[in-house]
């Protein structure tokens, strides 16, 4: 117990190190390694892995984390009297293998497309309608059985010019004829920049990306504009804990693995002694940056586990002090509670 002690002692000493500077040479050598990967990594004959690549999906999903209180955490809702069962140990397992399923299905992660591209179709411009009107016509195709993203929208402009709705005009129309619960037709202040920040600072991130959800489309600007923003607000006040055991957390490892800003995150998993979860992470970037320097010598070495850790804090990181005293604790922890 003493030894065990002394190491989490160590580990929490880790909070108090600074990050120890790279030398200059080292710096230089870093950022011209970066341009090169990413056009490395863009080659025609190495194809990107996608969000939706199951072996992405399945890593994901691993360093999420299943914490069944937070993902069955109360929710604001008229109080019911409870309700108690007496079961058998078999109808007990059986429950809570129910219980696993559905915090599974909660914690789907949102898809995380490109962004889709404006349409800017002109269709005809009639002068002879220049000034007839001082307001604009729109001209919607409200058949049922149509999908959404194949109606015939068209505004028709004061200057005479017909064509085709932009998305914001398209999601804001069909809204008024179709409308989606808990969506408004004018998205809600809460996603201004100047108040994102303020929630931003009462810790709701997962309030902010639930009402993104329901409120955007996947692909739209928007959407994705603000996805980004609460990601890299929780990144730089490495608030990752607020999105542990959500639907959300995927999301976010996925953005910051793809941005090449992945230290923060590995270091919080290090902390918390997260370490399968950090190992999965680092073959994750290896996986999406497979010419980067650490994902190379990972090759050659064929490294696993506390290895791995080690080369992607000796090639890639930018707080690699911290990264490899973690890992020191680790081993330390781990040498003595073997021998205990």
């Amino acid at each position: 117990m003493a030894a065990l002690g002394t190491a989490r002692s160590l580990l929490r000493s880790l909070c108090r190190v600074k990050t120890v500077p790279k030398s200059k040479h080292a710096l230089f050598r870093c950022n011209v390694r970066t341009l090169c990967d990413g056009t490395q990594d863009n080659a025609p004959d190495t194809p990107k892995p996608q969000f939706t690549d199951p072996a992405v999906q399945e890593i994901l999903f691993r360093i999420t984390g299943l914490d069944m209180l937070k993902v069955f955490q109360p929710i604001k809702q008229e109080l019911m009297p409870p309700t108690y069962e007496l079961m058998t140990d078999k109808e007990l397992k059986q429950a809570l293998e129910l219980a696993m399923e559905k915090a599974k299905k909660k914690l789907q992660m949102p898809p995380f497309p490109p962004v889709r591209k404006p349409i800017n179709d002109v269709l005809s411009v009639d002068k002879f309608l220049d000034g007839m009107d001082t307001a604009k016509y729109v001209f919607t195709d409200i058949t049922f059985s149509i999908p959404h993203r194949e109606r015939f929208i068209v505004v028709r402009e004061t200057d005479g010019t017909l064509r085709k709705a932009t998305w914001e005009e398209r999601d804001r129309l069909i809204q008024v004829y179709f409308p989606k619960d808990g969506r408004k037709v004018k998205a809600p202040l809460m996603f201004k920049e100047e108040n994102l920040k303020m929630v931003f600072s009462q810790d709701r991130h997962e309030d902010v990306l639930n009402r993104c959800l329901v409120q955007f489309e996947p692909d739209s600007s928007e959407y994705i504009k603000i996805h980004i923003a609460t990601y890299e607000d929780l990144d730089k006040h490495e608030k990752y804990e607020l999105l542990r055991s959500t639907r959300h957390f995927g999301g976010m490892a996925w953005y910051l693995v793809n941005a090449r800003k992945v230290d923060g995150l590995i270091i919080y998993m290090l902390k918390k002694e997260l370490f399968q979860d950090a190992v999965s992470l680092v073959s994750l970037f290896h996986l999406v940056h497979p010419h980067s320097e650490s994902a190379q010598e990972a090759l050659s070495q064929q490294a696993t586990g506390v290895d791995l850790l080690k080369i992607y804090a000796q090639k890639e990181s930018l707080r690699s002090g911290y990264i490899e005293l973690a890992l020191q604790a680790y081993e330390q922890m781990a040498a003595k509670s073997s021998a205990a």
